[in-house]
């Protein structure tokens, strides 16, 4: 089930947290989506097949794109590749851009699926983010979306900020599920050392995330959501049944994907490739017919350790009989003699996969190390 992931590498304004690839300057946004449908023509036999299961917007904010834009994007796409039945194409958005007029051309062009940056629903803690809406567009915004006729949409929020407390937290919950939504992507705030936070918390002017109290939201959010209906499928991700993001997913099972735009991944199963992140550098490169990417061979070590990272984030677990098949018997018996060192209240065994437990979960990427070959 291979997909393609595009970044659109442009935001209105710098959120104080964010380490992804992206530029407030707009000026050669044109240049940019002839290049992006450049790599797409030049790219289009990097995978296997040319069929497609799903497509992914991501940024950076989509949501900036116009009408013709996004249609010049999709038109390329439908040139090279064939695109299944059922596809799901998803578009990364922030609050304030989805006017009724923006969601009608969202949905006339074909996107199916929303992914909107609410972040949160408290004023106070959406402008120490820097973002560019309101608490009062996060909640209107998904309102109008499902009023456009939009079905499938996922929300991201963020928890372990010092506005955070377990109260406020369970009260962000309630009103995520009140707004009846069908998916929930939920992150701990990480501190990145290039951003204004992290810069910030090293001049001493902000403090560290809370680790504990970190842990406990993260536990109380299982509850919640759980108990709501939805499925705890993958380590920050929750999804009403039927509702289980394709794109995404495929990464999490390692399916191949094409990667496009500047700092863009690709993944075909033995290589990964990704692109320079830098806007100017893309575009010249892609017009001048230069190098663009860097390229690696994965290893079977490299892609052991891999799966036992991704494999562990998700309700599929890790499976000793995909390990056997595809990498051999030598990495089956280090992963078991690995993670049968792991506390028992850690993981739970089921036939020949086995899967984290709630509280192995808190500890995945410390538990993946250990059993990196």
């Amino acid at each position: 089930m291979a997909g393609i992931y595009l970044h659109i590498p442009f935001c209105k304004q710098a959120c104080t947290y964010c380490d992804f690839h992206f530029s407030t300057l707009l000026k050669n946004k044109p240049e940019f989506i002839k290049a992006l449908c450049k790599e797409i023509e030049v790219r289009k036999d990097y995978l296997e097949t040319n069929s497609i299961h799903s497509i992914y917007f991501g940024g950076g904010t989509p949501s900036i794109l116009s009408q013709e834009e996004l249609q010049s994007i999709f038109d390329t796409l439908k040139k090279y590749f064939t695109w299944d039945k059922q596809i799901e194409i998803t578009l990364e958005c922030n609050p304030d851009d989805l006017s009724k007029e923006k969601l009608k051309e969202l949905k006339e062009a074909g996107v199916n699926r929303l992914s909107v940056g609410l972040q949160s629903f408290y004023d106070d803690e959406l402008k120490w983010m820097n973002r560019a809406h309101t608490a009062k567009e996060s909640e209107t915004c998904i309102k109008a979306a499902q009023e456009a006729g939009f079905n499938n949409i996922t929300i991201d929020l963020i928890y372990g900020s010092k506005f955070q407390t377990i109260e406020s937290w369970k009260q962000t919950l309630q009103k995520a599920i009140d707004l009846n939504v069908q998916h929930i992507s939920s992150y701990n705030l990480t501190v990145e050392k290039k951003t204004k936070l992290g810069i910030d918390v090293l001049k001493g002017k902000e403090k560290e995330v809370d680790d504990e109290k970190s842990a406990e939201q993260f536990l109380m959010m299982i509850e919640v959501l759980e108990k709501n209906g939805f499925i705890h499928y993958e380590i920050s991700n929750f999804a009403k049944p039927g509702y289980i993001a394709v794109h995404n997913s495929n990464y999490w099972k390692g399916e191949t994907y094409l990667g496009l735009g500047p700092s863009a991944h690709s993944f075909n199963g033995k290589k990964r490739q990704w692109n320079v992140a830098n806007n100017n550098t893309y575009i010249k490169a892609l017009s001048e017919g230069e190098t663009y990417f860097e390229l690696e061979n994965l290893s079977p070590q490299n892609r052991y350790n891999e799966y036992v990272l991704t494999g562990l984030r998700t309700i599929w677990g890790c499976d000793i009989a995909y390990i056997q098949n595809n990498l051999g018997a030598e990495y089956v018996k280090h992963f078991v003699d690995e993670i049968e060192k792991q506390n028992t209240s850690l993981y739970e065994k089921e036939n020949t996969v086995y899967r984290l437990t709630k509280k192995g979960r808190l500890l995945a990427d410390k538990i993946a190390m250990d059993l990196f070959a």
